[in-house]
């Protein structure tokens, strides 16, 4: 029987269509469109598509932004004093003995320090705040998944977000309020670090929601530099205020994370079904991925399936999406309880278990390469401006503007790893390139760069792109390509666990490398750290990419047969 197709496929719709499932920011735009506007026509599919890329890139940028002042503030809890310009009242008048001159000069080499951080071992001090963030975000990252995948993910990320931006306000707090006790530095950062885990698991499940698998490479990378620009604009406002008041640094943050996250809650649209963009999203999924079966273009090989189950599985993923054209998809709205039957899977698709989405293959290695890779990257984003500031002669606001060199060659990074991977369907290969070039990088980065300020910034460029690009790839376009592996049978109640257990183990990575970074006597020990951190994640890797370097092969003498 010919399925009849809806009209409405892929061409021009008026916005004045209304959504009662939808959050109710699009619900106004939607009236206001019909009142104002009530010819105005406009691809809806393309229109969500955009908002939910932009809102979703705006969310985890403020994540980031969010973390990265402790990085930055780090630099004045304990410094150099005499090298700080006395304040006011230490700053004794010529002449006289006026019982109201100001105090004495100080004698103590820590009077600008801020207690407790005034102590021999600040380094383990500060240590200790990074991994009270790492390790709850790690540990919490695993139980983020399954929640996620259980309630509403705009409910999820707006309540993530607002408590985000409320611990990251009470830190600046400390410096308001005269608080020098360290448990509450660290329950902050810990608190801080288990809200934290909303964020990614929310918008890969999201964005994987709406997007197919043409080009995800491209799209993951240039969306996923949402990462670096977090990280850039709270180094720059934490850099802004940290000489003069570094509360702010973290007041500022705070507040634009909870005012985004309010903006989630009005207009992110989480389904495509919500706003009945679901067939025009398989549809076009399906003109993205070419000619169907039994077309003389060969689908890409999948590291589980052999040449003769093509044709099997290619009439699976037929039969997959007409069952998901047809199925259930339960009622959100306003007055949806947070945890439910929201998001409750059609009687045949039930959410994958921890187990079973181990089970997946390659999420093992590539959560055992993100492990240390990730270590490697959060090192340098919890140390770096103190680094720079400690091998260098630049000033705190100096070194924080020049590490977020690292970041823009991190940007640059995801992408050509997305381009590189989408050309070669070889996305373990992508990354065992990168971090190849990576590891003699950082070393030539340690002896190399304090020679001047443009030596600096050409090879903290560099090590951006080749750091941070395989780190990129695995959590974004490798975590939704194999959340959605041919292994489920079509099951799309995988993608926020599997996001969740190869971003969390890479989190304790990220959690350990920072700790050991402050622990370790001497800079050159904690870059020797790095090099051998990242020379396994790429071993991690070898299996994957060998099989995939043998798939290349295969299929180039497929394809000379069939020329």
């Amino acid at each position: 029987m010919q399925r009849t197709r809806i009209p409405s496929t892929g061409r021009q719709q008026r916005m004045s269509s209304t959504y009662p499932m939808a959050p109710i920011g699009v619900r106004v735009i939607s009236y206001l469109s019909a009142k104002l506007c009530p010819r105005f026509q406009v691809n809806r599919v393309l229109w969500f598509k955009c908002s939910v890329l932009g809102l979703t890139y705006l969310a985890y940028t403020c994540y980031h932004m969010t973390r990265k002042p402790i990085s930055v503030v780090k630099s004045v809890l304990h410094r150099n004093c005499s090298s700080v310009t006395l304040p006011p009242e230490f700053v004794t008048p010529a002449g006289g003995s006026d019982p109201t001159a100001p105090s004495p000069l100080p004698t103590d080499g820590t009077w600008c320090d801020y207690a407790p951080f005034d102590q021999p071992d600040f380094n383990s001090l500060l240590g200790a705040l990074d991994s009270a963030f790492l390790f709850s975000y790690a540990i919490a990252m695993f139980f983020a998944g399954f929640i996620a995948e259980r309630v509403s993910l705009r409910y999820f990320l707006a309540l993530g977000m607002a408590f985000s931006g409320v611990f990251c306000y009470l830190f600046g707090m400390a410096k308001v309020y005269d608080i020098h006790a360290l448990w509450y530095f660290i329950a902050v950062q810990a608190l801080a670090g288990m809200f934290q885990t909303t964020g990614w698991p929310g918008v890969v499940t999201i964005v994987g929601r709406w997007f197919g698998k043409s080009k995800r490479g491209l799209i993951f990378g240039i969306w996923n530099s949402h990462t670096s620009i977090g990280n850039v604009l709270g180094t720059l406002i934490a850099a802004h205020y940290v000489e003069r008041d570094w509360s702010m640094s973290f007041v500022v943050p705070g507040f634009l994370m909870g005012l985004c996250g309010f903006i989630m809650f009005l207009f992110l649209v989480e389904r495509p079904e919500i706003v009945d963009c679901q067939e025009k999203v398989a549809d076009y999924a399906h003109q993205q991925r070419g000619p169907a079966a039994g077309s003389s273009q060969r689908p890409r090989m999948d590291d589980s399936v052999s040449e003769e189950d093509y044709t099997v599985n290619t009439e699976q993923d037929n039969a997959s999406t007409r069952s998901l054209r047809g199925s259930y998809y339960s009622e959100i709205n306003e007055r949806t309880p947070i945890i439910g039957s929201i998001n409750r899977a059609p009687p045949h698709q039930d959410a994958i278990g921890f187990f079973g989405a181990l089970r997946i293959p390659g999420v093992v290695e590539f959560s055992l390469s993100l492990f240390f890779s990730k270590l490697v990257s959060y090192t340098f984003l919890f140390w770096l401006p103190f680094y720079i500031q400690h091998s260098t002669s630049m000033g705190a606001k100096l070194s924080a503007d020049v590490s977020t060199v690292f970041d823009i060659g991190g940007i640059v990074g995801a992408i050509a790893a997305g381009m590189l991977s989408d050309a070669s369907a070889m996305p373990a290969t992508t990354c065992t390139g990168m971090l190849a070039i990576a590891a003699p990088l950082l070393l030539i980065y340690r002896y190399w760069g304090s020679v001047s300020l443009s030596v600096n910034i050409l090879l903290l460029f560099i090590v951006g792109v080749t750091v941070n690009g395989p780190y990129a790839l695995i959590t974004t376009s490798v975590s939704a390509e194999l959340g959605q592996h041919s292994s489920l049978n079509g099951n799309s109640k995988a993608l926020a666990t599997v996001t969740a257990i190869i971003d969390g183990t890479g989190s304790i990575g990220a959690a350990i490398g920072p700790l050991l970074a402050g622990m370790l006597s001497g800079w050159s020990n904690v870059f020797y750290m790095l090099v051998i951190s990242n020379v396994l994640a790429l071993v991690m890797l070898l299996r994957i990419s060998t099989k995939e370097c043998s798939r290349r092969n295969i299929n180039r003498r497929y394809n000379v047969r069939i020329e």
